[in-house]
């Protein structure tokens, strides 16, 4: 059996297309940079992370965006041996409005390279480019409507696109604003028997989200509804184990059956329904009715949590190995750092061999230079340690291992120094910014190198910490993961649970802190 989700951890908004016999996801990563994460499938049920399509900063600029802010819901999509993707920028999102800029990229090949980006429009998010068979190219997003007494969610709009002045021409055209469920978003479109499918997401990314299909005999509409939509949701089983499903993306084997990706969301099991491993992406069959709608394979419109396998030749990947030695010249695809890229300023594999080497620069609550490398929590049980050598000598100075959601949400386990305790290892606290320090201070001896570790058991995180053969110690009280959660005190984020390794140096003299490996272990699926 396939088990959902297939991409777990913070992998939201998926795209999914196949060219031959190869399937592609791209998702959201927001702040996170390089942008967009691109996984790859021979068989729809083994997926490796295989690519960041946006890793310079001429393609995208984060410095300075909000939380949860930055790449939003990016479209893969194929033609004539080029790969096209679509991306939304949100630079603001204070208030009624939402500051956003949409390009496009193209290559000749998944891995690259890809091109600088085309502007597209400011005018919604989630944009979508179809090829008609025309040959003509399309661009769907929706459209935000700021105004007093009017849905921010005003509908999907259409214009087309011309590759070769590389820009949208012609007329604006409003398609759809959706149906009843509301918040019609995530445009996707498909032709198929001589109708043009769009899949909308709606109903909000929480509990209410759905997925709802509409159709077309002209690629402008006008779009009748489906009569028996929405075609997923979990909006009125609220004890489902894949809450918040909705925002799909469909795509059709080799072998001619249809798949659909879409959104989810795994609640701890403690009734507060708050997910830190974010949103994730989950896989359905779905099969065409006789009068040409889309059905849950299984019925009903529930997704399951485990599906019958493909019938694709099976294709595993090798296992990501549990330990990061930091031995090769560049990150693994799997480390994603805040806002800026890596570069040997603050960030170095090769200055001390076999060490990641950190050099401090600003706060964990800083949207521009933090020195800050971090991946997906995405198991609810897991075991995250690594060994640093940092010799701080102010209390300005400190780096270690960060349990981070956002700027006002993490957990940090950090080596600082202090006039009276000297070096010593302490955990800082921020919960909904709020600063706190537990009340639990290590002294550390000077020159020694210290092991840190974080276990998450479900709803509970709890630090620890080692010398040179010594045992495991636990340092401060057990921690509440709920707070790295998206939905934590109702605030409207998008992410998830990342563990990272950072350095600060208030002082701005960049003291560097050596990485000697990272553990990822996964205690249980």
């Amino acid at each position: 059996m396939i088990q959902n989700p297939i991409l777990r951890g913070f992998n939201p908004d998926a795209s999914i297309i196949r060219v031959e016999d190869d399937y592609y996801i791209a998702t959201s990563t927001f702040e996170w940079f390089p942008g967009v994460l691109i996984h790859h499938s021979k068989d729809l049920m083994n997926w490796r992370p295989l690519t960041r399509p946006l890793d310079r900063v001429s393609q995208l600029d984060l410095r300075g965006v909000p939380s949860s802010g930055g790449i939003w819901a990016p479209s893969l999509s194929y033609s004539d041996g080029t790969y096209y993707l679509c991306f939304t920028n949100v630079v603001g999102r204070k208030g009624v409005y939402k500051d956003l800029h949409n390009y496009i990229v193209t290559a000749p090949s998944i891995e690259g390279p890809w091109s600088e980006p085309m502007y597209l429009n400011s005018s919604g998010f989630d944009h979508f480019l179809f090829h008609d068979t025309d040959g003509r190219k399309y661009l769907f997003n929706m459209q935000w409507d700021f105004r007093k007494n009017k849905s921010r969610f005003a509908g999907i709009i259409m214009q087309e696109f011309c590759p070769d002045e590389g820009k949208l021409i012609g007329e604006i055209k409003l398609i759809t604003q959706g149906t009843d469920l509301g918040v019609t978003e995530g445009p996707m479109v498909y032709k198929k028997d001589g109708f043009y499918y769009l899949l909308v997401a709606e109903g909000g990314t929480g509990p209410m989200h759905a997925a709802t299909l509409m159709r077309a005999t002209s690629v402008d509409g006008p779009y009748e509804v489906d009569p028996d939509y929405p075609i997923i949701t979990t909006r009125d089983t609220p004890e489902h184990p894949l809450q918040n499903a909705g925002h799909g993306s469909l795509v059709k084997t080799q072998l001619g059956d249809w798949y659909m990706v879409f959104i989810c969301s795994r609640p701890l099991p403690d009734g507060n329904k708050l997910s830190p491993l974010g949103r994730e992406t989950s896989l359905q069959k779905v099969v065409w009715t006789a009068d040409g709608w889309l059905r849950l394979a299984a019925g009903g419109k529930q997704p399951q949590l485990h599906i019958p396998e493909t019938e694709l030749t099976p294709h595993p990947f090798e296992p990501e190995p549990v330990r990061d030695e930091f031995d090769d010249p560049k990150l693994s695809v799997h480390w994603h750092t805040l806002r800026v890229p890596a570069d040997e300023s603050w960030l170095s594999l090769t200055e001390c061999p076999g060490f990641l080497r950190l050099k401090g620069r600003e706060s964990l609550t800083s949207l521009h230079n933090q020195s800050l490398v971090a991946r997906r929590i995405q198991s609810f049980q897991c075991e995250m340690v690594t060994c640093v050598a940092f010799e701080p000598v102010a209390f300005t100075q400190m780096a270690g291992l960060v349990l981070y959601y956002d700027e006002s949400d993490h957990y940090y386990l950090r080596i600082s120094h202090d006039e009276q305790l000297g070096k010593h290892l302490a955990i800082i606290v921020s919960d909904q910014g709020q600063y706190e320090e537990l009340d639990a201070y290590v002294p550390i001896p000077e020159g020694e190198r210290i092991y840190l570790k974080a276990t998450m058991n479900f709803d509970k995180i709890q630090f620890s910490y080692r010398l040179d053969g010594q045992s495991w110690l636990p340092i401060g009280s057990t921690l509440y993961s709920g707070n790295l959660a998206d939905s934590y005190q109702r605030k409207l984020s998008f992410t998830g649970a990342f563990v990272g390794l950072c350095a600060q140096d208030l002082r701005g003299t960049r003291l560097q802190a050596d990485f000697d490996f990272f553990d990822y272990e996964e205690l249980e699926r």
